[in-house]
């Protein structure tokens, strides 16, 4: 077997691997997003049933609005809990998938540069000029993908430091709503 399909089928099998960790990563993500989706279930289930029971026990206006704001809270905190959950989970598809296909492209480059230069050593005399044009080439991508790939990590974080601001945000319009609710029911009493 010549050196071309031993590199060949070692690249092959480098891209099986890849795909392999991949559709594990995806898996795994699933698994998580499964258990936090029957967590929150039954964590919902629970709540109500013992907010119902509560319900049952209001007897005035003015317990209603206690018992109203003191649920309202926890249940947007929890809301928002949940969301951040499932975004982790997601973040991490994005992370795992995003560092296989770099190593994956990573590999593939160092392919392209071992069949250059493979042609560079086998070329008649007088190409030069075409494998310097080949390397050139393959210098240009290899800084737009590089730049490319810089701007999604900033996108990312970008969008990962907006969701937590929005989280953040949403915890406080909650707190600051329960809060006046708290207050203004305890003023009609």
């Amino acid at each position: 077997m010549n050196t071309f399909s031993k590199q060949f089928f070692a690249n092959q099998q480098a891209t099986i691997d890849n795909i392999l960790a991949v559709q594990g990563s995806l898996l795994s993500s699933f698994e998580k997003l499964v258990d936090i989706n029957l967590k929150a279930m039954k964590a919902s289930f629970d709540e109500v049933s013992e907010q119902s029971k509560e319900v049952l026990k209001l007897q005035d206006p003015q317990d209603a609005i206690t018992f109203s704001t003191r649920v309202f809270q926890p249940n947007t905190e929890k809301a928002v809990a949940y969301g951040k959950d499932i975004y982790d989970v997601l973040s991490g598809i994005q992370v795992d998938v995003t560092k296989l296909t770099e190593a994956q492209l990573k590999q593939f480059k160092k392919q392209v540069e071992e069949a250059i230069e493979q042609l560079s050593k086998n070329a008649p005399a007088g190409s030069e000029g075409a494998i310097a044009l080949l390397k050139s080439s393959l210098d240009s991508a290899n800084s737009a993908y590089d730049t490319v790939a810089k701007s999604a990590r900033q996108a990312a974080e970008v969008a990962e430091s907006n969701f937590n601001a929005a989280t953040d945000a949403t915890v406080k319009a909650a707190r600051d709503a329960a809060s006046t609710s708290a207050k203004a029911a305890s003023k009609t009493k």
